[in-house]
């Protein structure tokens, strides 16, 4: 027969704590023995569809050329 799950204080403030500020995604409670073993949050950011403008473009190009150089030289 399976534990019941005891949630004390202590659990509830943790879980409210991955909660907090996520807008979008999900928090996976793994129980084993009716006790919390590990949470994994999943947060999800959404954005807007606008159409681009020539001035998006460029700061894409320059993040890609920022990328470009913070990679090490496979050469």
């Amino acid at each position: 027969m399976a534990k019941g799950l005891q949630l004390n204080e202590v659990w509830l403030e943790r879980i409210a704590g991955q909660l907090n500020d996520m807008e979008f995604g999900s928090l996976h409670i793994v129980v084993h023995e009716g006790q919390i073993v590990q949470m994994e949050r999943t947060e999800r950011k959404r954005f807007e569809n606008t159409p681009s403008k020539p001035a998006k473009a460029g700061i894409a190009a320059r993040a890609r050329q920022d990328l470009k150089k913070a990679a090490p030289d496979r050469r």
